[in-house]
């Protein structure tokens, strides 16, 4: 084995934990991904000489990549989804059937709800945030990647965990079987058009968050409370499922009960749910054409076999 294959081949073995870092940094898996590689071409210049800790190296790298991409972000604030508060970050979405290997995967999700919040954080607040409560790095080691002292890091990481708290993220319920349960009656219900049945599966304060992407904003919303969230279910969904063509398929969205729906067999909406004690207290839904078909089309595709929940 040559040089070049030894480091491709340690390189792969921090890709998974590289991916991870960069997808709670940027929230967009195709920006993650370009800082995996960025992070790659980095080390291949580099040949990491003299580097003891491989894998603490290249949390570095990629840590800091991932900061220069949301301190870019920053800059161009052109008005944008976020601003409005109707953004949804990219969605990871598996088969509801996963196989026994990949089971253990769900425990290192994290859910759409914290994302969207992580968003509203300053960049240096959100990599101290994510490296040290998400990873447990050591403020000794994300001091130098923001250009503060190990205490200064700190209080970022106590700022953002404020602002996380403050938000109110929600735990969702850890039983899969009982969160399709819910989402399931949440489209009975919606199908139906009963709208009681459908108060009866809303918390009180729910909050649905539709981002149909830049070029649609009018279609883009943040609706609250469960009176207005099942009018909206009952106005925006209602009308598709009298598609024959239209079908939801249950999926795992960031490791929890969701679905993606199908026109002909194309995925044009992926929906993921918070459950809580037992309701629905989040839905985040994509609907932008181009993020849906980059996100879900590798699991869910044409043809024969989509599962009708409805």
């Amino acid at each position: 084995m040559d040089e070049n294959e030894w480091l491709a081949d340690r390189f792969e073995e921090h890709r998974a934990h590289l991916q991870a870092v960069a997808y709670r940094m940027l929230g967009s898996l195709t920006e993650a991904d370009d800082a995996v590689q960025d992070t790659w071409l980095r080390l291949n210049r580099s040949r990491a000489d003299g580097v003891d800790n491989l894998g603490g190296w290249l949390t570095t790298v990629v840590a800091r990549v991932c900061l220069n991409l949301l301190r870019s972000r920053n800059a161009r604030r052109e008005e944008s989804l976020t601003a409005l508060g109707a953004r949804v970050p990219d969605a990871i979405i598996s088969p509801e059937a996963l196989q026994p290997d990949a089971e253990a995967l769900l425990a290192d999700s994290i859910g759409l709800a914290l994302l969207v919040v992580l968003d509203t954080l300053a960049p240096a607040e959100r990599l101290a945030f994510v490296l040290h409560d998400l990873f447990e790095l050591p403020f000794e080691e994300i001091a130098p990647m923001v250009g503060r002292t190990p205490a200064a890091a700190r209080q970022l990481a106590s700022r953002a965990r404020r602002r996380v708290k403050g938000a109110e993220v929600p735990a969702p319920d850890p039983d899969l079987a009982r969160q399709r349960q819910v989402v399931d009656a949440f489209f009975l219900a919606t199908r139906r058009g009963d709208f009681e049945a459908l108060i009866a599966v809303l918390h009180p304060n729910v909050v649905v968050r539709i981002d149909a992407g830049a070029g649609r904003p009018a279609a883009s919303m943040v609706v609250t409370g469960a009176a207005a969230v099942g009018r909206q279910a009952l106005s925006g969904l209602r009308p598709i499922f009298a598609h024959t063509a239209a079908q939801l398929r249950p999926a795992l969205v960031n490791g929890a009960a969701g679905v993606v729906v199908t026109l002909h067999g194309q995925p044009v909406t992926v929906m993921g749910f918070t459950i809580v004690e037992g309701r629905i207290a989040e839905i985040d839904a994509i609907a932008d054409p181009e993020r849906v078909q980059r996100i879900a089309a590798a699991v869910f595709t044409a043809g024969p076999g989509a599962i009708d929940t409805m």
